[in-house]
């Protein structure tokens, strides 16, 4: 029997939903053991499907997704009320989300080497599904209430990668070129200053998440106008707008004076 990449695509979506499940009964004093074990899986899982359009720097910029997506589910799976319908959607859209992801990594992988149709549609759910990322582990990184120091050490930390995978997906690039990597840094050092300033704001944990996915989506929405030449005074003034909104809308959510 010969099974299709979206077969496969399938099957491996099917295959981590169930290790997501099973992580579940997994002792909690493995609990991370075990999630960090199935990341890896879905690296090695994400490439055997995907290695036919995988060369050079594909190896790490269509995995990262995945992979990420993986651990910000099974980090945010544990903070859910042990209710079977809750953790029973959790799992489905998971599912959903990750046949996207592999689906979409494998449209930038071909999009990297020829002209395709399908590039705008991969590059817009590859970044949606990257915002979902983002928020889970954004959430479970606020939700172990840890000093604002490291919070802002640990969002800088996970945010990097995701905004590598970002800044790649508007070039395509096949080599790591030098903005690649300068953008992805600055960004992801901003969000950390951002993330620890916000950890002092008395915020409820999803407003706090939901601040720093919001960020995520207008620094790189201006970056992928920028780089593609689109960069021009109302799309600037629109983005600038959204973030004045937003934060506003985060400043009055705030429980100033023990509200």
């Amino acid at each position: 029997m010969v099974w299709t990449k979206r077969a496969k695509f399938i099957l491996v979506a099917a295959f981590l939903s169930l290790g997501l499940l099973i992580i579940q009964f997994v002792s909690f004093s493995f609990r991370y053991q075990a999630i960090a074990g199935f990341t890896v899986l879905t690296y090695i899982l994400s490439a055997w499907v995907l290695y036919e359009e995988m060369i050079g720097i594909h190896w790490i910029m269509c995995l990262i997704l995945p992979c990420t997506y993986m651990a910000g589910v099974a980090l945010f799976y544990f903070l859910l009320p042990e209710k079977m319908i809750l953790r029973f959607l959790i799992i489905l859209g998971f599912s959903v989300g990750m046949y996207a992801i592999l689906l979409t990594e494998n449209i930038l992988s071909i999009a990297s080497t020829k002209t395709i149709q399908l590039l705008r549609a991969g590059q817009a759910v590859g970044f949606l599904m990257t915002l979902i990322a983002a928020f889970f582990i954004f959430d479970t990184i606020f939700s172990f209430k840890f000093s604002p120091w490291n919070n802002g050490l640990l969002i800088m930390i996970a945010s990097f990668p995701l905004y590598l995978q970002s800044v790649w997906t508007i070039k395509l690039s096949k080599v790591f070129e030098k903005d690649l990597i300068t953008y992805s840094v600055i960004l992801a050092l901003i969000s950390g200053e951002l993330g620890m300033a916000i950890s002092f704001w008395p915020l409820s944990i999803l407003i706090a998440s939901l601040f720093l996915v919001a960020f995520f989506y207008v620094s790189m929405g201006l970056l992928q106008h920028k780089l593609s030449g689109k960069l021009f005074e109302n799309t600037y003034k629109e983005y600038l707008q959204i973030a004045i909104v937003v934060l506003v809308i985060t400043y009055i959510m705030a429980g100033w004076g023990g509200r």
